[in-house]
């Protein structure tokens, strides 16, 4: 299994246990602390000298790259890889400012050449079908809709997309092609030129601008080139909350419209709704998705109108980092459908099936009842033994691949703790005495495996070795005032005495303390920030 993809991992700076954004007085205060605890000559064993000295090497060669702009700027950019493949910046480059130029100059260099050489495609395939139809004697399928995108970065500040869609239902159809040329006039403004030849010939404008940080307005203008009709739209968008949005739209041309849209998504769900008014028409819709984990999601959604009514549920899956299955039930006044639609990448294939026209309950019941019934029992029966068969199966060849690696790791973290122990007892009992902040229980690891930390060992050997206790690092990094800071963006298995127990997962790290004699526990993230003791972890 791949490694995990996240920001980059810090290291060095976990290493000194200082933030990615300390100065360098931070970090020789760090490295004295540091080099008190691993220097070699404060051990008379020839094997804890040993020890010390492997810790002592990792220390100084951590200080040695951070108290040096030219390679910390280069880290910071392109971690370890950047400084032992050799990057050079150059003899004449002796000013961070200089430096700092250059390798933003590099940054932005490579990213062109992605970009330049990426484009960017998206479609759409919608496949009609109709049981009454085929029960008719009809064609099963009704119609067909593609549409495809393809949008390339050209430079920096201009973007061009090429489109193109057909139709076909029954007898009839079209198409469609479409040229958008995109040019960021600056960073707050930008203006979009589009041309459209086929079934709906029309050019048209469209310039967006930044109004202010949380509020922005889009103003557009297409002419039809088959009556010569003019279409004027506005909207203007706002920012609500740190995750919900607004805007108001104004459309006139031979269908003048207003709608007022809202927008709010979080980590669990996102939920939608829009009111429309038009010279000949008005609707509703709304629509709310909830994710159950971050593998499922249930839908519901709603519109309601001068020419619809319809009420749609249904959840889906994701079955992979690129794709996604969605099942619907539809129910409404132009029938009763199932949908089915798969998300892969940028691509979409959409497959409505219209089961009846007529809302007879008894059949709206058994349509939504049996399918429901039946992938939840597949689910149980059948897909999720699957999965769980081959994330285990995935797991088990990661860890044999990792083996070697995780050996040496644990190894050399339990060194390292070797060395820390002393000093983390003595600061754990003057803790105890004072009342303060003693770290009782801490494991870091892979977070399905947490959630089993407490069940027999015997029974899970699998999960603890997926995971390495960490109690006595995290003591020794308790403060002369009771406190614990463990920073936001560094991995954490970069720590002293802490090693990655298995790469390629996602891990998190559980801690349980105390504090003022009361009990305390708390998970965080790999790369998350902690400050404890906080009243919110009590138990």
């Amino acid at each position: 299994m791949e490694e995990e993809e996240g920001p980059p991992k810090k290291e060095l700076y976990a290493l000194l246990h200082v933030s990615p954004e300390a100065s360098d007085e931070e970090i020789r205060k760090a490295y004295r602390q540091w080099a008190q605890v691993y220097h070699p000559d404060k051990y008379q064993s020839p094997h804890m000298k040993v020890i010390a000295t492997e810790n002592f090497q990792r220390i100084c060669e951590a200080y040695e790259i951070l108290t040096d702009e030219n390679k910390r700027q280069i880290y910071d950019i392109y971690g370890m890889e950047g400084l032992t493949s050799g990057l050079e910046l150059g003899p004449k480059l002796n000013k961070a400012e200089e430096i700092k130029e250059e390798l933003e100059r590099l940054k932005r260099r490579k990213e062109q050449e992605k970009m330049s050489s990426h484009f960017r495609p998206s479609g759409t395939i919608l496949a009609s079908m109709s049981v009454p139809h085929f029960l008719c004697g009809d064609s099963f399928m009704r119609g067909m809709a593609m549409r495809s995108e393809v949008q390339s970065q050209i430079s920096k500040r201009n973007t061009l997309a090429v489109a193109g869609n057909l139709e076909v239902d029954g007898n009839a159809g079209g198409g469609a092609a479409t040229l958008v040329f995109r040019h960021q006039i600056s960073s707050v403004s930008s203006i979009e030129f589009m041309a459209s030849a086929g079934l709906h010939a029309l050019v048209g404008v469209q310039s967006s601008r930044h109004l202010t940080l949380h509020s922005t307005a889009t103003m557009a203008v297409a002419m039809s080139l088959r009556d010569g009709s003019l279409n004027l739209t506005n909207t203007w968008t706002r920012q609500l909350s740190d995750n919900a949005t607004g805007n108001i739209q104004l459309g006139l041309g031979p269908e003048s419209s207003i709608s007022v849209g809202w927008q709010k998504k979080s980590e669990k769900m996102s939920a939608a709704g829009e009111v429309k008014l038009g010279t000949g028409s008005f609707g509703a819709s709304a629509q709310y998705t909830h994710r159950f984990s971050s593998k499922s999601h249930g839908r519901v959604a709603g519109k309601i109108g001068s020419t619809n009514l319809e009420i749609e549920v249904g959840g889906g899956r994701k079955l992979s980092n690129f794709s996604t299955v969605r099942m619907l039930y539809s129910i409404g006044i132009q029938g009763i459908f199932w949908k089915f639609e798969l998300h892969r990448g940028g691509q979409k294939l959409l497959i409505p099936i219209l089961l009846t026209r007529r809302l007879n309950p008894v059949f709206a019941t058994g349509a939504f009842v049996i399918p429901t019934s039946v992938y939840f029992l597949l689910k149980k029966f059948v897909f999720k033994p699957y999965y769980r068969k081959r994330e285990k199966q995935k797991a088990l060849e990661n860890m044999e691949k990792t083996s070697a690696q995780v050996r040496e790791a644990r190894a050399a973290a339990d060194k390292a703790q070797q060395l820390l122990q002393n000093v983390a007892n003595r600061k754990k009992a003057r803790q105890l005495e004072r009342g303060g902040l003693v770290i009782t229980k801490a494991v870091y690891g892979n977070g399905k495996a947490l959630k089993r930390i407490d069940e027999p060992v015997e029974a899970n050997d699998e999960s603890a070795s997926q995971i390495i206790d960490v109690t006595l690092p995290l003591n020794f990094l308790v403060n002369d005032s009771g406190q614990l800071k463990l920073h936001e963006g560094v991995k954490k298995s970069g720590i002293m005495g802490f090693c990655d127990p298995c790469p390629g997962e996602p891990k998190q790290l559980y801690i349980e303390y105390t504090y003022g004699g009361r009990r305390y526990e708390v998970v965080v993230d790999d790369y998350g920030e902690l400050l404890i003791p906080q009243e919110r972890h009590r138990i």
